[in-house]
């Protein structure tokens, strides 16, 4: 009895630390508790565009991904924002209540999430790269490839997206 108790102990202990926050479902970057279940988004791809000079305030100019998140972008150049908390974007701040990194979602445990800006440097220049949109409230991470940015100020913008 006494081995039997020695060998659930060390059973129940190598379990507690054998599991890596990626394997439960955890490690987002915001903190928190790190068995916290995260969404990934797995589904179809989807195209989401917005045309140049296209109105951001209407809702078929805005990709809404959840009701904390819709993405669009200004007519006046910039960058993206999200059309729920703000009215234009910010930079190195927009989209609100989003984080970014440049990367796979197959890798997402050593992605390293910031602001849009920041993870793709000039906007003009995200065409092709392959991203990693974390929706901070929800704790949903998608994959998105950005196709198109209008380099003027007429607010053009596309991208592919998985779907849930």
């Amino acid at each position: 009895m006494k081995y039997l108790s020695i060998i659930f102990l060390a059973v129940a202990t190598m379990s507690l630390y054998s599991c890596s926050d990626d394997e439960v479902g955890g490690g987002n970057s915001g903190g928190g508790d790190p068995m916290e279940e995260f969404t990934i988004y797995e589904g179809a791809m989807m195209t989401f565009t917005k045309a140049d000079e296209a109105d951001p305030t209407a809702a078929e100019n805005q990709d809404r991904i959840t009701d904390k998140v819709w993405i669009t972008r200004g007519n006046n150049g910039g960058e993206i924002y999200n059309a729920v908390s703000e009215s234009s974007s910010s930079k190195n701040v927009s989209p609100a209540g989003t984080e970014w990194a440049q990367g796979s979602i197959s890798n997402i445990a050593n992605l390293q999430f910031s602001s849009f800006r920041s993870a793709v440097g000039e906007p003009k220049n995200v065409v092709g790269k392959d991203l990693v949109l974390h929706l901070i409230e929800d704790d949903i991470y998608i994959p998105v490839k950005f196709t198109a940015w209008t380099a003027s100020k007429a607010g053009g913008f596309a991208y592919e997206r998985a779907t849930p």
